[in-house]
């Protein structure tokens, strides 16, 4: 297994760019998702727990989370 993130965006992101990244790759060697921002792959990175992330999913399917 690697430690080196494998990038993703989400096949629904066809909004010009204000999309987040996330590489779940790391989930089983780290227990983390790393998530950031791709217009900034430079900038920091986010590591949210697996829980986490899947609450952050769950919340946004469910209309809990909506654009700022």
């Amino acid at each position: 297994m690697s430690d080196t993130p494998r990038w993703f965006t989400s096949s629904y992101s066809s909004n010009g760019g204000d999309c987040v990244e996330v590489a779940t790759n790391l989930v089983a060697t780290s227990g983390a998702v790393p998530v950031r921002d791709s217009k900034s792959r430079s900038g920091a990175v986010l590591n949210l727990s697996a829980g986490s992330f899947s609450d952050f999913v769950a919340g946004i399917k469910a209309g809990r989370i909506g654009a700022i």
